[in-house]
């Protein structure tokens, strides 16, 4: 078997032109090319046709997180502007809460322009019902690489406003331009509801009401979980080889009765994202953990390469079940927990069995995701959708990928 932790990354590079960079969407979410791969067969169709490729035995598992405006621009009284781009909540640290409060918050964030900002305070003005209020950002600490802010205003609103009324969609940086106000509507799917992420399940994009109706009438079932999008996501891997690359932290949570449903459809699943892939993975070892462990955890964490340390023969079954009864049996009605699962070729996968997904960077941990799933074919199933004119990353074309 392959030691994950010796993947060259070079393996897995291609060309991608820039002009194969979708830079905005298509006018009509489900309008997009769809990529059929199955069994090593290669096909293409429209999006809006995609129930055609499943049958009513399949579970479709999306990520219903939504994205934030994230990203703020202050302005010093030299000119300078310093823009915030809010990462995580670091106190509070439970996102809704974070959001709710009305006075102050801090946050992990990264800075641009951080040279300039010494330890002076920013402001910016913000406009309520005809009043003018301000926005205070103060530097607090450096933690590793990002900067603690504390977040301080006068206006009689939430945080979760402050950010809707001055911050902006954080695109991705590839697309090479700011963010418009088309972006907060069509960098978000349609199901978004519980805000967090900073970059959306682009997988997502492509779905419409109209195709969950075609769903609905194929007797599809769906369900849905929660993981908020890091901007770790877009981390480049810089390492020769997979061992010397942090895979970062994301958080979840998925209720007792869509866990239910998981595990009875487990190994017929199909994940929409990436982001709804390593959630259902990762469930499969956190119920191992707990079976493993001769004390019961309270805080879960799958960490990066927990899934590579040894062999082990416990069944899905077995790992959905116990993490099912831990549970109910502490009397808990959703699970709370984090991953850092990176998912390479060798990762033997317990959960799903098809997934839809975009077209993903050279060299970057999501294209390794897709190389661990369907092989060496992935750079067939690339080279098609280059050739064929699919488009590329996050505004572009999807893919459905069945084993």
């Amino acid at each position: 078997m392959m030691n994950p932790l010796e993947i060259s990354i070079k393996d897995y590079n291609y060309i991608l032109p820039d002009e194969k960079i979708a830079k905005y969407p298509l006018k009509n979410r489900d309008c997009s090319k769809l990529l059929i791969f199955k069994d090593g067969a290669i096909s293409q169709t429209v999006f809006n046709t995609v129930t055609n490729y499943l049958d009513d035995s399949k579970l479709l598992v999306f990520n219903n997180t939504k994205v934030i405006q994230a990203r703020m621009i202050f302005q010093k009284q030299t000119g300078a502007n310093i823009e915030i781009f809010c990462l995580e909540p670091y106190n509070p640290a439970d996102y809704n809460l974070a959001f709710q409060q009305n006075k102050e918050c801090y946050w992990k964030c990264i800075v641009g322009n951080l040279k300039r900002w010494k330890n002076e305070l920013l402001s910016n003005e913000i406009t309520v019902n005809n009043q003018k209020y301000t926005l205070v950002a103060e530097r607090i600490k450096d933690e590793n690489t990002s900067i603690i802010i504390k977040f301080k205003w006068d206006a009689p609103i939430s945080f979760g406003e402050i950010l809707e009324i001055v911050g902006k969609i954080p695109i991705p940086p590839y697309l090479n331009r700011k963010a418009e106000d088309s972006d907060t509507e069509r960098y978000q799917t349609v199901y978004s509801k519980h805000k967090g992420s900073v970059a959306a399940p682009t997988a997502g994009l492509h779905f419409t009401p109209e195709v969950f109706d075609n769903l609905k009438a194929k007797n599809i079932e769906t369900v849905e979980l929660t993981l908020h999008v890091g901007a770790g996501t877009f981390k480049p891997v810089q390492s020769e080889t997979i061992e010397g690359h942090e895979m970062h932290t994301e958080y979840f949570s998925i209720n007792l009765n869509t866990l239910k449903k998981i595990a009875n459809k487990a190994n017929n699943i199909c994940a929409v994202g990436t982001t709804s892939v390593r959630t259902l993975e990762s469930l499969y070892w956190l119920g191992v953990q707990i079976i493993k462990s001769n004390e019961k955890p309270t805080n879960f964490l799958v960490t990066q390469w927990e899934a590579y340390q040894k062999e082990n023969n416990i069944s899905t079954n077995e790992a959905f079940g116990a993490l099912i009864n831990h549970l109910e049996t502490t009397n808990q009605t959703s699970l709370q927990a984090a991953t850092q699962i990176m998912i390479v070729p060798s990762y033997q996968f317990r959960v799903i069995n098809s997934i839809i997904t975009n077209f993903h960077q050279p060299q970057s941990t999501l294209l390794l995701l897709i190389a661990a799933f369907i092989g060496e074919d992935w750079i067939k199933m690339y080279n098609y959708a280059l050739a064929n004119n699919f488009r590329f990353l996050s505004y572009g074309d999807s893919s459905l990928l069945i084993r």
